[in-house]
């Protein structure tokens, strides 16, 4: 018999990246675009069919003036909408918000530039509160997790790897009910991929509550549910329940069709060292 788990979502991906056609039979039922060109993002968004995985986007990166992603190769056009100002901000959210979007995502690189300064930040965010939609933060550099974390950020975009976070701000974070997406395997050849490691255990045990996500579009990842992902999850601590619970979180906004579910048709494994191969063995399936 299969077991079956509610729909598996890939909360961190670029679509403008990938072959977008060939996320299917991948074993995700949705998948969230966390920055591209708001126009084509949600135009892909309306053209998913219901058996296709259904998109959910933040719309443009929300960035200070020349700020990150500015000038990267992979940026698409049309992709970064700059914030000059605190009510530039909050007009900038209400733009993303009105093609569509069901979160906002902000840059907060300090080591790429300039980045939002707290006044535009708090703008965001507030205006996001308005709207009813969480805000997204990419996270990097010193301090960037405590400045998204002090301003109400509700998701880092991924889990911090170029610093070891202190407790404090870990439990802080979690106490907060702030979600980390893990992207703990875009860092697989780099050293950096342990402290994002030890900081998502940390967090975890703290109670925090991680959403799967891979940063789909960078670099060489899978177009489905990544093995690699979840062997690094089980490597953070978290058990067999967490990822499962990571992976089928509806996060932001979900409107599944009915009866869509995600089987498994091999035994469940014994151990959690058996998750990442049975998982990404995901099916996408409706239960009648």
């Amino acid at each position: 018999m299969p077991t079956w788990l509610p729909p598996f979502v890939d909360h961190h991906v670029h679509l403008q990246l990938i072959d977008e056609a060939r996320l299917r039979g991948g074993g995700l039922a949705g998948v969230v675009d966390l920055g591209g060109n708001p126009t084509s993002i949600a135009r892909a968004a309306r053209g998913a069919d219901r058996d296709a995985p259904y998109v959910r986007f933040a719309g443009a990166f929300l960035a200070a003036p020349d700020g990150y992603p500015l000038g990267r190769a992979w940026c698409p056009e049309g992709a970064v909408r700059e914030l000059r100002s605190p009510a530039d901000a909050g007009e900038a959210v209400a733009e993303q918000v009105a093609i569509g979007a069901s979160a906002i995502k902000v840059t907060l690189n300090s080591d790429a530039g300039p980045v939002p300064d707290r006044a535009a930040l708090a703008a965001v965010v507030d205006a996001a509160r308005e709207h009813d939609v969480p805000v997204v933060a990419h996270v990097e550099g010193t301090g960037a997790a405590a400045v998204a974390t002090d301003a109400g950020v509700d998701v880092l975009a991924h889990t911090p790897w170029t610093e070891r976070l202190d407790d404090a701000l870990v439990h802080e974070a979690a106490a907060l009910g702030q979600r980390w997406i893990t992207t703990l395997d875009i860092h697989r050849h780099e050293a950096s991929q342990e402290v994002a490691i030890d900081n998502l255990a940390r967090y975890h045990a703290a109670g925090g509550r991680a959403l799967y996500g891979t940063d789909l579009g960078n670099g060489d990842l899978p177009l489905g549910v990544n093995s690699r992902e979840i062997a690094a999850m089980v490597r953070a601590g978290l058990d067999r329940d967490a990822i499962v619970s990571a992976l089928a979180d509806p996060w932001p906004a979900t409107l599944h069709p009915d009866g869509i579910a995600t089987r498994l048709t091999a035994p469940p494994p014994e151990t959690e060292e058996g998750l990442p191969a049975w998982l990404a063995a995901a099916e996408v399936g409706r239960r009648r």
